[in-house]
């Protein structure tokens, strides 16, 4: 029977975890909208507040008039222009400072009344610095795009979504330890599933780095074909696979199908003692329907969150069964 003490712990985490699950919908916002370079600075202790006068606005303005983005792609931008992208990274960085408060201050406070859990301190801490090494990647991808391309690196922006979607998976399995006194061998195919929609994700990342879905918005068929003729033809398999966005739109459907048959396999094999299995298949479903919306439509902020969304619920449920499934 879990006590107090650790329900208490359990529902600071719940907490937490669903911050992160918010800010990864708005860092993806951040993205669609392709305002994730209009700061040009990282402040992480003092940057609290936005221009707060015309004079301040400017300055900021003028920071953001010297990047590539700005001179490659919206040299017509006015102030006013700037202060729509300006928000939505400001309310992304600003999320992420009161997500390290709400995790660092219940921390502390749990550690200094000795309320935390048998065997959990080390497992917290190491949650503490993944939180703060998100924090320094998401500066790192972002200056990828300060230099001389208009656009973050795929590569970092993979790194940081996967890193968010690491921490929040992480806390999730904690709150399932604490609740859990039983130990047992992990099951291998409910891992495995894990890992896949994981990677799935990660897919994704590349998608929306290279832009890779405004092409081929046709379904199911490729440009009128299964597997479009020129797919492998251009650029080698490496780095073609992760920068040509053909191949990496391609990838993203077929590991999609992959999922999916392996979806099918786990809940067959589940079917009758794990129940989440069930929510499994009809989420399954519903991504890959949101995905060729999102496809279909060419990439519509909304249907595109909603798409990142039930790929976050999939891998919540699909963690929720690898802790369970020994």
């Amino acid at each position: 029977m879990v006590t107090q003490n650790e329900q208490a712990v359990i529902r600071w985490l719940q907490i937490v975890a669903a911050l992160i699950f918010i800010m990864v919908l708005l860092g993806g916002a951040t993205r669609l909208t392709e305002s994730g370079l209009s700061m040009v600075d990282w402040h992480p202790v003092t940057g609290w507040f936005p221009p707060l006068s015309d004079v301040a606005w400017q300055a900021e303005f003028d920071k953001y008039k010297q990047t590539p983005e700005f001179i490659k792609e919206n040299s017509f931008f006015e102030v006013d222009d700037f202060k729509q992208i300006f928000w939505l990274e400001f309310l992304h960085r600003l999320l992420g400072r009161l997500i390290g408060i709400a995790f660092a201050l219940p921390f502390f406070w749990f550690l200094a009344r000795r309320q935390i859990p048998r065997g959990m301190t080390a497992k917290l801490w190491v949650a503490l610095a993944l939180g703060g090494a998100q924090g320094f990647m998401g500066w790192y991808m972002v200056k990828s795009g300060l230099v001389d391309r208009p656009s973050v690196s795929q590569y970092r922006l993979a790194a940081h979504l996967g890193l968010a979607v690491i921490v929040y998976g992480y806390l999730l399995w904690l709150i399932r330890d604490i609740r859990s006194r039983s130990r047992g061998q992990l099951s291998f195919w409910p891992i495995a599933l894990m890992g896949l929609i994981f990677l799935q994700l990660m897919s994704g990342a590349f998608v929306a780095g290279l832009d890779a879905g405004v092409i081929y918005n046709t379904w199911p068929l490729i440009d009128g074909a299964l597997i479009p003729s020129d797919i492998y033809s251009d650029p080698p398999f490496y780095p073609g696979v992760f920068e040509d966005y053909r191949i990496v739109q391609f990838n993203h459907r077929m590991l999609a199908y992959l999922v999916a048959v392996v979806v099918g396999f786990v809940w067959f094999r589940y079917r009758h003692t794990e129940p989440v299995v069930h929510g499994l298949v009809f989420m399954t479903l519903i991504q890959i329907g949101l995905g060729i919306w999102t496809l279909l439509m060419v990439v519509p902020i909304w249907v595109a969150l909603a798409h990142q969304a039930g790929a976050l619920a999939l891998f919540t449920m699909a963690l929720a069964l690898a802790h369970k499934a020994r």
